[in-house]
């Protein structure tokens, strides 16, 4: 019987099996075909250890390099392509139009032009903190400023240092601005202060919101700052020109008091300038406790110029305090050819006796003029100087 279980796996049993000579040609070819899975077994693991790619396909090409072109020379591919990527700085008005945003200015004025910040000349423009604790002084009208015990005075100690382009010859001319009426108006404050060098002496009027927190704007913009102390004028139906106005009917100790108020407006300042005061600044008898209080706190003291009959000069030199006398008022007649005439002289009494002093008020004309006349002081050969440095003991007066 010929079934699975008598002949498992097709081996044939008994008569019907195969012939020994079968069997072994069948056994032959097994071999051979257990060899050759072999050999090609070792071959595939040779390949594998040989290549690089893990027995991935590739091709290797032969690369010619051609000789370089005889004649002109090639054009230099890389710098046409740098050239091409790296287009010219354009200008902010190119970028803002590039940008597709529409920016407002204050004035419709462009973008302003690229500055060039010296960090060292930068640095050295910054003034000293004020109020110094040394030279502050209590009082029932607010703080005052005061000699220190170790005698030190607001005149040095807030005074903004003296930094000359040193294209400058030596002995070059020295002018010196101070622009006053600041106190009042906050925008006229904020124009002035932005627009005009720091080396521009600022005067603030005792009066007005915020006046503290403009004065300390001004100083951390650069300022050097002064106080405009009311005083009695020439009467023309106007009245009094603020509270506090000095005058020369009141009694030295009236006067005293409403100049201590005066003084406790703000701090940081180095010296007090008049406002208005052609009358009481003619009265040597009235005028001299006010200033040698003013010299007693360690401060300098300007005229302004707009009176001849000042006695101001002649009474701070017998004092021995820091003092001068504003050569040219720039805005007397507030006209663009006024001024810019004023100016002119101002240029001219520097050059003749090495040093003038201007003072002009901060209208937004004149602070216009100013910032564009002091942009090119240097060119003519001028140093822009603070205030403080044309006002020493020694420095003569003008007559």
């Amino acid at each position: 019987m010929r079934d699975e279980l008598n002949e498992p796996l097709g081996f044939l049993s008994g008569a019907a099996a195969a012939p020994p000579a079968g069997r072994w040609r069948t056994a032959g070819r097994a071999v051979l075909a257990a060899a050759a899975l072999a050999a090609a077994i070792g071959l595939v693991t040779l390949a594998r250890r040989d290549a690089p790619l893990d027995g991935e396909p590739y091709a290797v090409a032969k690369v010619e390099v051609a000789p370089a072109p005889s004649g002109p020379a090639a054009p230099d591919v890389t710098a046409s392509v740098h050239e091409a990527a790296a287009p010219p700085i354009a200008s902010a008005d190119q970028v803002e139009a590039a940008s597709g945003v529409k920016v407002t200015r204050p004035g419709g004025g462009g973008p302003p032009n690229a500055r060039i910040i010296d960090v060292e000349r930068a640095l050295a423009d910054r003034l000293n903190a004020a109020p110094d604790p040394r030279l502050i002084e209590t009082s029932r009208t607010g703080s005052l400023p005061r000699v220190g015990a170790d005698g030190a005075r607001p005149f040095e100690v807030y005074a903004r240092p003296v930094l000359l382009d040193p294209k400058l010859k030596a002995g070059a001319p020295r002018i010196a601005l101070m622009v006053g009426g600041l106190g009042l108006n906050a925008e006229g404050a904020e124009a002035a202060i932005a627009k005009l060098p720091g080396a521009v002496t600022l005067g603030f009027a005792p009066y007005g919101a915020g006046i503290e927190e403009r004065a300390a704007e001004a100083r951390a913009a650069g300022h050097e700052t002064a106080l405009q102390a009311p005083m009695e004028d020439f009467s023309d139906g106007t009245g009094e020109p603020g509270p506090h106005t000095l005058k020369t009917s009141a009694s030295d100790a009236d006067n005293l008091d409403s100049l201590r108020w005066l003084l406790s407006r703000f701090a940081g300042y180095v010296a007090v300038v008049n406002h208005l005061g052609g009358k009481f600044t003619a009265d040597t008898r009235e005028l001299t406790p006010v200033l040698t209080e003013i010299a007693a706190r360690g401060l300098g003291y300007l005229d302004d110029g707009a009176s001849p009959r000042s006695v101001a000069p002649d009474v701070a030199a017998a004092l021995a305090m820091p003092s001068a006398r504003a050569d040219v008022v720039i805005d007397a007649n507030p006209t663009p050819e006024a001024i810019e005439a004023a100016l002119a002289r101002l240029l001219d009494r520097a050059r003749e006796r090495g040093s003038a002093i201007g003072v002009a008020s901060a209208s937004p004309m004149s602070v216009e003029l100013l910032a564009r006349w002091t942009n090119g002081l240097e060119s003519k050969g001028v140093a822009l100087v603070p205030l403080s440095a044309l006002m020493s003991p020694s420095a003569q007066t003008n007559p």
